[in-house]
């Protein structure tokens, strides 16, 4: 165990020196690149978050956003070095959590071997410090490490840290209800529930118009880069209408695009009907299994979701580095961000649209055929090298 402890903690500090050399090595301009930090500082400039202006995100980035904002004395490249290195602090604790785990799974030549490439994979990846994914993605991978080591107080306060970052970690409770006994997954859900309906109520009573806008502002905005978006023809990114004012609730109801051909509600019943079949059928008597799982009901919800973003294949990448067999994983991670980077930004950015009747299908390809193997992992029917 500690030198498990000493080399996650090598690997970390690693990848720090190296994101830090990389950021002085190139001109700032490369460190916002195809970002969303013009929003980040944006928004930043406006004021205090859910009090002062609505925004789209959860509320624990865009509170630190405020602080590193008035930290650096409102001046934007000092803003986005911070930002960027605040956000890589997160990924190498991301790094460092999927090296512990698959140490846990595989022997030590294996797991060291996959954080290695995993490492080489990410620390050049401009999702990992341009978006904030990472932040929720280290939150939910910190609850399952916890989970598996017993601590399930703990589990449920990092889930619901990542809960308030992202919307996505709470997909990691539909494990712990198969995993853990009935009082233990209800505790751990009560918690998660709690720490997330504290902050939103504590914020709504602070000001309810800017708090309710914010909530239903995913809603209102429309599909996009998914296939519901090619159905409902919106061949658009996932950025707001311009015409929307975060100063004015009233705006946060204007669409970007085209209304649903097919009602949401319609495709969640189906896709929700799906993970609890796959729920009912899975066997997580393990690490890998329940970590295949996990993996498998982001797949599910990805499917659903009526918008896609290419960072989000931040969350699918430690799935894949844990649980599939290491060449796969090699195999199926490079295909991944190769996707998404021809997404966005090689062809996007250069307003080819068009593309996306071909990208969007081939993902989508992608994600049933590595959802498929979670599922098979789930259920002990497919088995993985252990070294």
């Amino acid at each position: 165990m500690k030198k498990q402890i000493h080399f996650s903690s090598q690997i970390f500090l690693l990848f720090i020196a190296t994101r830090i050399i990389l950021f002085v090595s190139v001109p700032y301009e490369v460190i916002p690149g195809y970002g969303d930090y013009w929003n980040f500082f944006s928004q930043a400039k406006l004021g205090v978050p859910f009090i002062e202006f609505w925004t789209e995100f959860p509320p624990l980035f865009p509170f630190l956003s405020k602080i590193i904002y008035e930290l650096v004395g409102g001046i934007e490249s000092r803003y986005g070095y911070a930002v960027a290195i605040t956000i890589s602090l997160f990924q190498a604790g991301s790094l460092a959590l999927v090296f512990r785990l698959a140490q846990d799974i595989y022997n030590k030549k294996n797991g060291t071997e996959r954080i290695w490439i995993y490492f080489v994979l990410t620390v050049g990846l401009f999702y990992t410090w341009s978006y904030f994914d990472p932040i929720a993605v280290f939150f939910a991978l910190l609850g399952i490490y916890w989970l598996i080591s017993g601590e399930d107080h703990l589990a449920a306060l990092a889930i619901g840290l990542g809960v308030l970052t992202k919307w996505f970690p709470l997909l990691v409770l539909p494990a712990i209800w198969k995993m853990q006994d009935r009082r233990k997954a209800l505790i751990i859900t009560s918690i998660v529930l709690a720490i997330v309906i504290m902050v939103w109520g504590g914020l709504y009573f602070l000001n309810p118009e800017f708090t309710l806008a914010s909530l239903s502002s995913q809603v209102n905005k429309g599909s996009w880069e998914s296939i519901w978006a090619l159905i409902d023809n919106n061949l658009t990114t996932g950025n707001f209408s311009s015409q929307i004012n975060r100063l004015d609730p009233a705006t946060v109801s204007l669409s970007t695009g085209n209304p649903a051909i097919i009602p949401t509600w319609i495709t969640l019943i189906l896709f929700g009907g799906l993970g609890l079949f796959f729920l009912i059928k899975a066997n997580l008597d393990s690490t890998k299994k329940l970590i295949s799982f996990i993996g498998l009901t982001q797949i599910i919800f990805f499917l659903w979701s009526p918008g896609y973003s290419p960072q989000w294949v931040l969350f699918l990448l430690p799935f894949m580095f844990i649980c599939l067999d290491k060449n796969e994983a090699y195999l199926m991670s490079t295909i991944f961000i190769l996707i998404n980077l021809l997404e966005w930004p090689l062809l996007l950015s250069r307003g080819n649209f068009g593309s996306l009747f071909y990208l969007i299908p081939l993902r989508t390809i992608m994600m049933i055929f590595l959802g498929l193997r979670f599922y098979l992992i789930s259920l002990d029917h497919y088995k993985v090298q252990q070294g």
